[in-house]
């Protein structure tokens, strides 16, 4: 009985409340506490800062609460000298204002590689050679030759280069091929679908050039043009109709998989 006069007197339900809010007290002030330390509901989306120079990277980063810094550079040959090409964390990330975002810069100087020889060489050897070695094969030319396909010249801006000459990394070597006595022609491949690299390659692997490269309207930025695929081509591929070696491909891309050809699919019944 005295307990339970206990727990119904005064004093008991005085200091049981007082107990219950000074808890409430600790609760809300340990979250007010853990709110400002850890700048809960702060975060930012991390902006874009490629093909920005370094000081208009730091001045938009200010702006944002943020801190940049440059950590390495690169050479990037379809890029602006100068210019961020790659950042971490990646654009859109959230993250707490003060977070220090790291950003690699293309060179003002393109790094110098050595030219190798590819005259003598197959088509094929000569490109496996040159982007072993930083570089890549530009326009492809053919003249009467007993050599049908090897590499009779290595051109840099329309001048001979010699094994052993310094060139930018990433530069483009002019090949002059033989086509033998007569004039050879080959089939325009099938690039429906591909990206403009496998496109690229599948046009040189076929002894071919590559024209124009247009891009219709859904091409807003440099990462839809990295996964834009063909949808047209010119010449197109046909079996029965061959072009001349050296001719050029053009192609269009696009990310919008509704452009592309829808497949045959109508049965032959015996």
């Amino acid at each position: 009985m005295r307990f339970l006069k206990f727990l119904i007197s005064k004093v008991f339900i005085k200091n049981l409340g007082l107990s219950i809010l000074v808890t409430i007290v600790i609760v809300l002030s340990v979250l007010l506490w853990l709110k400002i330390y850890t700048h809960h509901g702060r975060s930012k989306p991390v902006p874009d800062f490629y093909g920005m120079t370094p000081d208009e990277a730091d001045s938009l980063a200010s702006k944002m609460k943020f801190i940049v810094e440059v950590v390495d550079s690169v050479y990037v040959n379809n890029a602006e000298k100068g210019t961020i090409v790659e950042q971490n964390p990646a654009v859109g990330i959230m993250v707490k204002k003060n977070r220090r975002i790291s950003l690699t810069i293309n060179t003002v100087n393109a790094e110098m590689v050595i030219m190798p020889g590819v005259v003598g060489t197959t088509h094929r050897q000569a490109k496996a050679i040159l982007e072993v070695n930083g570089l890549e094969v530009g326009r492809l030319s053919y003249v009467p030759d007993l050599a049908v396909n090897n590499v009779l010249k290595q051109l840099y801006f329309g001048t001979e280069i010699e094994e052993g000459d310094t060139v930018p990394k990433g530069a483009s070597i002019d090949l002059v091929l033989g086509t033998g006595l007569s004039n050879r022609k080959t089939i325009a491949p099938d690039l429906t679908g591909l990206t403009f690299e496998d496109a690229r390659n599948k046009i040189l692997n076929a002894a071919l050039n590559l024209g124009a490269v247009l891009y219709d309207e859904t091409i807003l930025d440099e990462e839809d043009s990295l996964q834009a695929f063909v949808w047209k081509q010119n010449p197109v591929f046909d079996e029965e109709n061959l072009v001349r070696l050296g001719s050029p491909v053009y192609l269009w891309l696009t990310v919008d998989s509704i452009r592309l050809p829808e497949p045959d699919t109508l049965e032959i019944k015996p």
